[in-house]
């Protein structure tokens, strides 16, 4: 029996559905949890239940609309949380008994109230409207709009529009040249820009054109049929667009650009710390996997780290998913918020008796859509297969899938619109980080991992069908996902080889794994320390009472700032996971005796530094010639400071520095038939 708190309505659905083993594992407040008609003929039952304080689960999201109703209606007390049980579960063709997967979306469902919700900035729209587009459709749409939005009309082109008798705003022509900014604050450059004239008759006429007009506005309704111009148009809210010859469209886009004026709410999705950056470093690029994975190009470089428009960002949560240290985190939800209900799910699935269990990422709208056609019209899904709902499946990072393996799901599934495929790439990085890493724990890990970007019922179904070998796992157990990044993952990863006999302490990974050791060819190292200076999450530290330098191999992202620093190109990246312990512990790679000092035998630098410094500069420099001045250099700098002062006046005294060469050296020498070297030394 899995255990569920509170009070839970289950309905059969007018007996549609083989609840009464999953009825009878319940562990409800309510004494007789399973109804028929629950919507219908039974619906005093909810009645009675909502008019009791506390949290009310009711196992049907179809008739929800309904339920609240009477719940406003009778005034009760009682907290409504919905879950679809009918099309996830009931609805199967699968010969396995559902109860299993019924009591984990319940127990799943019960605990979703524990989610921290993500911070929230408002946006204010004052309904200033931008429509640009192609003639007689865009002058239309703007007649539309102008009865909720201050609407001016930019035509791009107008050789069809047959202008009204009144004209309630503005009309334009112009080509757009950048849209910048987002919802509330966009920002707009026309070339072309010019005013109608009032006097035009037949069609439009403008006067006086001009270039780089610029303007602001809190909508942009783009009707011209051209190439968007921003990215990922999709993502960014206020931004419509529709092709000037589709009145479908172009109806749905009216409806919604018409009800966005006033103050509306829009989740903050990450939050960046740049304190573990490892985009660069001195002006040494490191990482760009969040810059490159962002589709809506929310994200940019400023000063060495980076800068997130929040306005822009659509919580796709790829940054976070493929940022190496955690600087980005996603928060819609959080990443523990995430693990949580994947462990939760498994673990309550295998609890009540379930096998094999599949783990469907999908995004609610698309996925439910697909899921409820295949409960329909299908065979369902079948009686192992989890479906999660996420906001963006594409925040799945490699540790919540080896999470999920952990806790003892067989496959992991992630259903994503076609629309989206050219925002796969970063989760696909992730898949194929996950795959190496089960690989070198000694798992197969074929058919493991999937992406299914498809809109067709049965392109799933087929998806689910495919098989893989089990997943030899001794133990499967769940991680308290606490601390960073890093730290969860190191867990997940950690507890992985444990429950896998046969996987090597040490990992091999492919070139760009976040995870490796440096090595220093000792013999070229001489210790400037550029590369501790450059690490951007302390992998790399020195020694104040040493010339040493020491790495914690778990701390360390293989960014390659440090080698990318180095100054005597001595370092090289070695992409791995440790399991060891001493991965955690500082290890030195590079230490020498101290230099100490020639007056006073204080140990001041490294002696490989010293020597280095003297073979350059001794008696290469103008002011290290004399014997006196060559000692310098093995000296401290307080006994420096105190023999030049000692000496007598010509200690100090260097050699004559060379004269400039000047124009008419070099056309003497010439004359002379001599380099100017041998001229001036003649």
């Amino acid at each position: 029996m899995t255990e569920t708190q509170g009070r839970v309505l289950l309905c059969n659905c007018f007996k549609s559905m083989q609840l009464d083993k999953a009825a009878a594992e319940l562990s409800s407040d309510l004494a007789a949890p399973l109804c028929t008609e629950l919507c219908r003929g039974e619906l005093e039952r909810f009645e009675k239940a909502v008019q009791e304080p506390g949290d009310l689960l009711v196992a049907c999201t179809q008739e929800a609309p309904l339920f609240e109703e009477v719940a406003e209606e009778l005034e009760g007390p009682a907290t409504l949380k919905f879950v679809n049980i009918r099309e996830t579960a009931g609805w199967t063709n699968s010969k396995s008994d559902p109860s299993a997967k019924v009591l984990a979306l319940l127990a799943d469902a019960q605990s979703a109230s524990n989610i921290t919700p993500a911070p929230i900035r408002e946006i204010e729209s004052d309904g200033m409207c931008l429509v640009y587009g192609a003639g007689q459709a865009a002058l239309d749409a703007a007649m539309a709009l102008e009865d909720t939005l201050s609407v001016t009309l930019v035509l791009s082109s107008w050789d069809d529009v047959l202008l009204p008798p009144v004209l309630p705003f503005p009309v334009y022509r112009g080509s757009l040249r950048t849209l910048t900014g987002s919802f509330g604050k966009f920002e707009v450059m026309l070339d072309g820009y010019a005013a109608m004239i009032p006097a035009s008759r037949q069609s439009p006429e403008f006067h006086m054109p001009r270039d780089g007009a610029k303007a602001g506005c809190s909508i942009v309704v783009d009707l011209s049929g051209n190439t968007s111009a921003i990215t990922a148009p999709d993502k960014r809210s206020g931004y419509f667009r529709a092709a000037p010859n589709d009145p479908t469209s172009i109806a749905n886009l009216i409806r919604e650009a018409s009800e966005m004026i006033g103050t509306f709410e829009k989740p903050i999705y990450v939050s960046y710390n740049p304190d573990i950056c490892a985009h660069s470093h001195a002006g040494k690029a490191g990482c760009s996997n969040c810059l490159d994975a962002c589709p809506a190009g929310a994200l940019t470089s400023e000063a060495g780290k980076i800068a997130v428009d929040h306005g822009i960002c659509g919580g796709c949560g790829s940054c976070s998913a493929n940022c190496p240290t955690g600087a980005i985190s996603y928060q819609y939800p959080s990443r523990p918020d995430l693990l949580v209900p994947i462990q939760s799910l498994i673990g309550a699935y295998k609890e009540a008796g379930g096998h094999k269990p599949i783990l469907l990422c999908h995004e609610a709208e698309h996925g439910g859509t697909i899921i409820n056609a295949l409960a329909r019209y299908g065979d369902g899904l079948p009686t192992n297969v989890l479906p999660l709902s996420l906001h963006a499946v594409t925040t799945l990072g490699h540790e919540a899938m080896l999470t999920a393996f952990l806790s003892g799901a067989e496959r992991v599934l992630c259903l994503i619109d076609p629309k989206k495929h050219d925002e796969t790439a970063p989760l696909s990085n992730e898949i194929g980080l996950a795959n190496d890493l089960l690989a070198a724990l000694g798992h197969d890990p074929i058919g493991r991992l999937d992406i299914v970007l498809s809109s067709d019922p049965d392109a799933l179904a087929e998806a689910l069908s495919t098989n893989s070998k089990d997943l030899a796992l001794k133990n499967p157990t769940r991680i308290g996902p606490v601390g960073g990044k890093r730290d969860i993952a190191r867990m997940a990863i950690s507890a992985l080889h444990r429950a896998s006999p046969d996987a090597p302490s040490v990992l091999p990974l492919n070139d760009y794994a976040p995870y490796g050791r440096i090595e220093i060819r000792s013999e070229g190292c001489t210790l400037c320390l550029s590369c501790v200076s450059a690490c951007p999450v302390g992998a790399l530290a020195d020694n104040p009472d040493q010339p040493q330098v020491s790495f914690t191999e778990a701390a360390c992202v293989q960014c390659g700032l440090c080698q990318t620093t180095c100054p005597e190109s001595v370092i090289t990246l070695v992409p791995q996971f440790n399991t060891s312990e001493t991965a955690l512990r500082a290890a030195v790679l590079h230490e020498e005796e101290p230099a100490t000092c020639t007056s006073c035998g204080k140990p001041f630098g490294a002696q490989s530094t010293i020597d280095r410094i003297k073979e350059r500069l001794a008696g290469k420099h103008h002011m290290f010639q004399s014997a006196n001045q060559i000692n310098l250099i093995e000296m401290c700098d307080d006994c420096r400071i105190q023999a030049q002062w000692d000496a007598d006046p010509g200690f100090g005294a260097s050699a004559p520095r060379p004269r400039p060469r000047t124009t008419e050296d070099y056309m003497e020498a010439e004359k002379s038939g001599l380099t100017v070297d041998d001229f001036l030394k003649n």
